[in-house]
């Protein structure tokens, strides 16, 4: 065999290697992928085991006055938020208690008074899965669940799932081909100009207790330029979350407010709070 025909040789098996090792297991079917998707985040098990949830960082944003501002959320299942960011000082909250939710905006004097969520913003956060996302125990949640293709994630083969929600709503999902992590989702927004498609890319996965949980989580409107992107510094699973946090923020009595200290051993509770 002549040398050229050995480097010839020599390049086909190295690029057969290489394709074998990058294309992905096109047999799959939703389930299966949904099932290592499960398994890859952490287990179905340990999932379940998740009652509450809070995260602290700080949000990354060319769209506001600052250009970073600490931010604390918190989860309680099956369905409360209470997302608080500090922009100049000055503090915004938004509230979901599972059925209805309210925020608060910053304002030169201090806080704001409380005001309910839209009706597009209550549909949304009906839809929304807060502790494990759509695709984990979708079955009993309702949620139906098919292969739609296989597309480019940032340079990376990911399988699209159709994902249809109790309410109707259709959403995707883009799960990586490799690592069988969320690396994607998108999601119809109301925009002052008609609807919106919004992507959410998740990356920088760290193992948090056993779980592989996203700590970066950039989103922003498809056609448009750079989005806001959350960088999480801390993530503390199963902390005592008090359902008063999630009530309309400035009603009467002491109410709980996530701190945003990210230095602390676990998430403090300040009150009061609005």
């Amino acid at each position: 065999m002549t040398r050229i025909a050995l480097w010839v040789l020599i390049g086909c098996l190295t690029a057969a290697v290489y394709a074998s090792e990058q294309i992905p297991e096109h047999d799959l079917s939703a389930d299966q992928i949904v099932e290592k998707n499960i398994a890859a985040r952490g287990g179905l098990d340990a999932w379940r085991n998740i009652q509450t949830m809070v995260w602290v960082g700080h949000v990354d944003s060319a769209n506001t006055p600052a250009e970073e501002m600490p931010f604390a959320l918190a989860l309680k299942r099956p369905n409360k938020t209470r997302f608080e960011v500090t922009v100049l000082s000055h503090r915004a909250v938004r509230v979901f208690n599972g059925k209805q939710g309210w925020k608060v905006s910053p304002s030169a004097t201090g806080g704001g008074e409380a005001r309910p969520y839209t009706m597009d913003e209550l549909s949304s956060a009906h839809d929304e899965q807060v502790i494990d996302g759509l695709l984990i125990d979708h079955q009993a949640k309702g949620v139906d669940v098919t292969l739609d293709g296989i597309d480019k994630v940032d340079g990376h083969d990911a399988y699209r799932l159709g994902v249809k929600l109790p309410s109707g709503v259709t959403r995707h999902v883009w799960v990586d081909a490799q690592s069988f992590l969320d690396v994607k989702y998108d999601r119809v927004a109301r925009g002052p100009r008609g609807p919106v498609t919004v992507e959410v890319k998740y990356g920088d996965y760290r193992s948090v207790d056993g779980l592989q949980i996203p700590f970066t989580i950039e989103s922003g409107a498809a056609a448009a330029g750079k989005g806001d992107k959350l960088m999480i510094d801390k993530v503390t699973l199963n902390p005592p979350l008090d359902d008063g946090m999630f009530t309309k923020p400035g009603s009467q009595g002491r109410r709980n407010s996530v701190s945003v200290n990210a230095d602390a051993s676990s998430p403090a509770l300040s009150r009061p709070g609005p």
